[in-house]
């Protein structure tokens, strides 16, 4: 009999099988083979407790039926899930699924997938964490009760197709108070004085008459001036020349956050891709030495290395660059987050030398770009310092003090590795009590600028500085908050939409403990203590959930109705009941007030005089109307639900004026240049009554063959006209053309 080894992913699976040999089967789960229903709360509530209803995914119950088939004829079952709470949580529901006790199956761990890691996993097992699957579970409980009970108060008081929860909701206030900040903002003006001595030596201004001048010190341009005047009239002088040697010091290799950040700024990559990449990696590609992983879990808020890897990237470093770039004790990094798992190991590549050159002939694309990026930051960690020799040459004058900076790199050290963007600045050989001419003494005008929106790099910055969510959560928050439309990512800000201030300006005033960033990270701290067995979590559920689900059933009635519904004055045609104005997910529109019994919605009136015109429908002769989806806006017949003609806005301005002097060879009509979802066409004016179409531009040349009009086109490199009846081509009408 084969020991069975179950994993989640197919990818990890085939990369394990090529190192346990044939006595192992090895399966993939494919994720979360149970979980809570999809379409009801599925949590039952009895006497304080919280007894979640799982249930068997319907696409996976031919894997479970697999898993038992093969869980009977196996002589050891392994649980080889990650090594999170999420893994630890899947291990556990994986063993329920097939009718084992989760705590007698053995359960191994591994943060890398080489042969090594996962020999010695098999020799080391342990049993599933029941703590981390608590920890887990009281995760997905509380989002489950947050998302099923809060969610539709807030679609019933403000529009349909809202959604709260526990960690989108508390980002989303992040983004709104930035964007208030944004709109608040009033920019401040201020000054500054330009000087520059020989040699164009930029200099700072420090002190003017005792007074220190710091960036907005100087607000009134008169002063300003006077400020000048002054300087023009005196004589400066070297006062003090001071040098020093400073270090900067090594990066930390990456976690999740950093991570994620560094991948949206370097190479422009959003957190889900960043985290589907290293997936990839993680799980198993091909190397010079076989498939296998190339980077430790990519899942961590731990900055640890293993021993092991340290000594290696050492060697590697005096072998590649020399024994100076190999500090005499290898580099450690703490993580400033309490919870941080300190047994886990931060992101590095698993193959010291899988060099990001040796990796360009296995991998591609988004793979090697981010490999590059992880293995360039895992080795500069545990290179040398920089080291920099600053200089500051002190001015003074009767009433002033200045200073000019200069640098000059004199180790690269881990620079070698990631580049060094700033350039020297060499200072001339000057001596204390040198006199110095002034060249240069201007006015400068400013304005504050206000607070910049955040990109996805910051928000993951600002979310982990405050606590709220972990590294498994950053990437689905952001994709989460996009897809609701309550955020849109323009040139790579995050800008809330008019639906995110009102969620968040309805939850501050009813939920503060939803979008508080201190709650929401005291509750990650608590879910942090299940997992360490500090905390029962069927009790910090139930401290949750009752004064939670009293202000749901209290905000039915209390919390007032923000959807608009005003009387128009008119009738339903169809029920003969008011017409309301209301407030939709897509804007305004006007419907019937017993909705839902009757779902008439007015169509929207065209004035010609007031509103553009969007032209006719080609099918019915209608005019065009503007209107609004999930995928933008886009043009629809008002003769609508009879005519169901639609198109997009850019084709209303894609019609072009009549090609001048050509007339539709079928009736007469102007030929007009149209835009197609395949391309360029030429059409008849009077379609649908006439429907004359050519690919090619039309002219007023006849075809001497059947008299009927030709067009232009290119063949075999030269321009012809081809007749568009009978295809005669009449060829060399123009020079040849270029390719």
């Amino acid at each position: 009999m084969k020991d069975l080894i179950i994993v989640e992913s197919p990818t990890k699976a085939k990369t394990i099988k090529n190192f346990v040999g044939s006595n192992y089967e090895v399966i993939a789960s494919k994720g979360h083979i149970r979980d809570l229903p999809k379409h009801s709360f599925g949590i039952k509530i009895d006497n304080q407790e919280f007894i979640p209803e799982y249930q068997i995914d319907e696409s996976h119950k031919n894997i479970v039926n697999e898993l038992k088939k093969l869980a009977k004829n196996s002589k050891t079952i392994y649980i080889a899930t990650d090594e999170d709470r999420e893994g630890e949580a899947i291990g556990f529901h994986i063993a329920t699924a097939i009718g084992k006790d989760p705590q007698k199956l053995p359960r191994i761990v591994f943060h890398e997938i080489t042969k090594k890691a996962i020999l010695d996993s098999l020799k080391n097992p342990r049993h599933i964490d029941m703590d981390k699957v608590n920890a887990q579970q009281a995760r997905r409980l509380l989002d489950r009760i947050v998302g099923y009970r809060l969610s539709p108060l807030i679609a019933s008081k403000i529009q349909r197709g809202l959604s709260a929860g526990r960690v989108q909701s508390s980002a989303l206030k992040i983004v709104v108070d930035r964007e208030k900040e944004i709109l608040d903002f009033k920019p401040i003006t201020y000054y500054s004085v330009d000087i520059a001595f020989k040699e164009q030596l930029e200099s700072e201004l420090l002190e003017f008459k005792g007074k220190k001048i710091q960036k907005l010190s100087l607000q009134d341009k008169a002063e300003t001036l006077e400020i000048i005047q002054q300087l023009k009239q005196e004589n400066f002088k070297v006062k003090e020349i001071e040098n020093k040697k400073r270090k900067t010091a090594t990066p930390p290799p990456f976690m999740t956050s950093t991570l994620q950040q560094s991948a949206s700024s370097i190479l422009g990559f959003s957190p889900s891709r960043t985290m589907q990449t290293a997936q990839k990696l993680y799980e198993g590609v091909m190397t010079h030495k076989g498939s296998m992983g190339v980077i430790t879990y990519m899942r961590t808020d731990s900055l640890n290395i293993a021993k092991i890897a340290q000594d290696e990237a050492k060697d590697f470093i005096i072998k590649a660059y020399g024994k100076e770039y190999a500090p005499s004790k290898p580099k450690n990094y703490a993580t400033k987050s309490k919870s941080a798992q300190e047994a886990h190991e931060a992101i590095r590549p698993t193959l010291i030398d899988f060099t990001p050159q040796i990796a360009a002939q296995y991998l591609k694309g988004d793979e090697l770009k981010l490999y590059a990026l992880i293995y360039n930051r895992f080795l500069a960690s545990q290179m040398s310092d920089a080291e920099f020799e600053l200089q500051n040459i002190f001015i003074d004058s009767d009433s002033s003090l200045l200073k000019i900076s200069g640098r000059k790199l004199i180790f690269d050290g881990f620079y070698r590795i990631l580049g060094n963007e700033d350039k020297d600045k060499l200072l001339p050989n000057l001596k204390v009590g040198e006199t110095l001419k002034l060249e240069k003494c201007d006015l400068s005008e400013h304005q504050t600028e206000p607070p910049a929106r955040f990109s996805e790099a910051s928000l993951i910055k600002t979310l982990e500085s405050l606590g709220i969510g972990r590294p498994s959560t950053y990437a689905p928050t952001i994709s989460l908050l996009n897809s609701r439309e309550y955020i849109s990512i323009e040139k790579k800000q995050i800008k809330p939409q008019e639906i995110a201030f009102k969620v968040v300006e309805l939850l501050e005033k009813h939920f503060l403990e939803i979008v508080d960033s201190k709650f929401t990270a005291n509750l990650e701290e608590k879910l942090d203590e299940i997992a360490e067995n500090k905390q029962d979590w069927q009790k910090l559920l139930w401290e949750f959930y009752d004064p939670f689900i009293q202000k749901v059933n209290e905000g039915k009635t209390s919390i007032q109705s923000q959807k608009l519904a005003l009387p128009t004055g008119e009738n339903c045609p169809l029920c003969g009941k008011e017409l309301i104005k209301r407030s939709g997910r897509f804007g305004e529109f006007v419907g019937c007030s017993g909705y839902p019994k009757c779902k008439y919605i007015k169509k929207e009136a065209v004035e010609n005089d007031q509103e553009e015109s969007y032209g006719v429908c080609e099918k019915c002769g209608k005019p065009m109307v503007k209107k609004r989806s999930r995928s933008g806006e886009f043009l629809a017949c008002s003769g609508y639900p009879e005519c169901k003609n639609t198109k997009s806005l850019n084709s209303a301005s894609s019609a072009k004026k009549a090609i001048e002097g050509v007339k539709c060879p079928k009736c007469g009509g102007d030929i007009l240049e149209r835009m197609s979802k395949r391309g360029k066409f030429y059409g008849c004016a009077n379609y649908p009554k006439c429907d004359f179409i050519s690919t090619y531009e039309p002219t007023n040349t006849h075809c001497p063959k059947c008299d009927s009009l030709m067009a232009k086109r290119t063949y075999r490199k030269k321009a012809v006209l081809e007749c568009i009846a009978c295809k005669e081509r009449i060829e060399d009408i123009q020079a040849e053309i270029k390719e």
